[in-house]
């Protein structure tokens, strides 16, 4: 999103929001949906990995992809979107992505393979790029006034942790009563509340005079985005090898290159007004800016990574139906909602840098108990550890997206805005794609089933079951009692030292974050 295009938008007489304050709420109200919705798409969906792996007989770096291929492309395309938005209006494009979003949700509900599931997946993300710039864009022009903006972008960064309460329920239930293609049937019942009403309720907001889109940044954030994950995966999963160096090497390259484009396009922009960088560079000079967006981004970072594997130990190790477990993580995911409310009247007593830090500590907190904890004795050291996690995620996450907004000049805000929802995706998109990456590849390097299965089970369950752990949960069901427990035993073993390994990680690098944000935030000052 240009910083032309926000600073016209938010300035003109034709986007000013209307004058009723009952209308301003219930705008932000309806504006929560699609925000609802991209959260409970996340996490919903992560309950319904081991049904879709028993369905589609997806491999392990199928089932990665296919969390993975949404907030990719999402991400890729957050920033392009902005600045589309800023050219045909913003409640425009957020209702083009929302009843897109509904349909490809319905159609791929009915895929029939994991590379249609995949494919369904990223067309997801295109529509998802289109609601999530929106949002935020259009809050900032309905609430002016500082101090019922910053409740208003509280409230909106709640919305994602009330999504992802949300999600375990929703996901759970619908998988064990209906199929796994219903989680994706539910976005079209969540959007159409926007779709009916917001026309008449959220007011327009576009500017006047946008700088032309320019394509080459748009495909240059894609060709960034896409070989570095590719390269991480491939790295976690098959070990060292100069495919995936080569692919990390090439998006890191593309990353130069579009970082050139974007600072020559601000220098022409200069003389040439129809000529804007798709993406401001120069607010990553700023420390606090730079710092938060880290803060914001590992904190979605460890939260997601949290979810993939606890998912898959309620449901496949400890035997629990969907909808039980997503009961189960429900308080620790709400209190991610509480810690993101309360800590806005806190920073005015508590210095911001001090609050993320503390938040950041808390998930590392959480990290620690499971790196060091006894998985063996049932779920209730890992579900602590989620809550401890929940609440300095949701501490953490919140203050970091305001002091995004705030770090950057005024006519940066819309930069910032785009940056700071491009930290949400990166954020959930690594959790998932490094840490996941990890737990598979351990669980598969670590995994020694005991004799005698080749005799009794088909082959292709067989490699099934050294692939994923829904594979081994699905091989023991076919042996006798005693070869069954030992298939279930070896699994559970592996896939814990996976925990470990991944958790260890987590650990090492919240501590890093949380030391960071203390040194490099602590000049912020108090909030009035």
């Amino acid at each position: 999103m240009s910083i032309t295009s926000i600073t016209a938008a938010t300035s003109t007489p034709a986007t000013t929001a209307p004058g009723a304050p009952w209308r301003d709420w219930v705008a932000l109200a309806l504006l929560m949906f699609p925000v609802l919705l991209v959260a409970v798409d996340n996490t919903a969906l992560t309950f319904a990995l081991p049904a879709i792996a028993s369905s589609l007989t997806a491999s392990g770096v199928e089932l990665l992809w296919i969390v993975d291929a949404y907030p990719l492309v999402l991400a890729g395309l957050l920033v392009a979107m902005g600045s589309l938005g800023d050219r045909i209006g913003r409640r425009r494009l957020l209702f083009v992505g929302s009843a897109g979003f509904a349909a490809v949700s319905a159609v791929t509900a009915f895929a029939p393979s994991a590379e249609w599931l995949i494919a369904g997946r990223a067309g997801l993300g295109l529509f998802g790029a289109m609601l999530m710039p929106s949002t935020l864009s259009l809050i900032r022009n309905i609430f002016p006034q500082p101090n019922r903006r910053r409740l208003a972008v509280a409230i909106w960064a709640a919305g994602f942790s009330g999504g992802a309460a949300l999600g375990p329920i929703a996901g759970g239930w619908l998988v064990e009563h209906f199929w796994w293609g219903a989680v994706l049937l539910v976005a079209v019942p969540i959007i159409l509340p926007l779709l009916l009403l917001g026309p008449a309720l959220i007011p327009e907001s576009r500017d006047p005079q946008p700088g032309r889109v320019d394509v080459p940044s748009i495909v240059l954030s894609l060709l960034v985005m896409v070989p570095v994950v590719y390269g991480i995966k491939s790295l976690a999963t098959h070990g060292p090898a100069p495919e995936a160096f080569a692919s990390i090497g090439t998006g890191l390259l593309m990353g130069y290159v579009f970082i050139r484009r974007q600072r020559a396009l601000a220098r022409v922009h200069r003389t040439d007004q129809s000529t804007a960088p798709m993406l401001d560079v120069s607010l990553f000079g700023n420390r606090i800016f730079s710092t938060a967006i880290v803060a914001n981004v590992l904190a979605l970072f460890s939260f997601n990574g949290f979810i993939l594997f606890l998912a898959q130990h309620l449901q496949l190790l400890e035997g629990q139906s969907p909808s039980a477990s997503g009961v189960a993580m429900v308080p620790a995911l709400i209190a991610t909602v509480v810690a993101g409310l309360l800590v806005v009247p806190l920073v005015r007593k508590v210095r911001p840098g001090f609050v993320v830090a503390g938040g950041l500590l808390l998930s590392a907190a959480g990290y620690f108990l499971v790196a060091f904890g006894d998985h063996s004795q049932g779920p209730s050291l890992l579900l602590a550890a989620l809550l401890v996690l929940c609440l300095g995620v949701g501490a953490a996450e919140t203050i970091s997206n305001d002091l995004i907004l705030g770090a950057a000049p005024a006519d940066k805000s819309g930069a910032a805005a785009a940056i700071s929802e491009t930290g949400y995706e990166v954020g959930s998109l690594l959790g998932t794609a490094i840490l996941g990456s990890i737990l598979t590849a351990s669980y598969q390097g670590n995994l020694r089933l005991p004799a005698g299965v080749s005799e009794l089970a088909p082959a292709a369950a067989t490699s099934q079951a050294g692939e994923t752990l829904a594979g081994a949960v699905d091989l023991a069901r076919m042996l006798p009692a005693p070869l069954a427990e030992a298939v279930t035993a070896a699994a559970r073993t592996a896939f814990d030292s996976g925990v470990h390994v991944t958790a260890s990680i987590a650990l090492v690098l919240m501590s890093g974050a949380c030391v960071l944000a203390a040194v490099v935030l602590r000049s912020v000052p108090k909030a009035k």
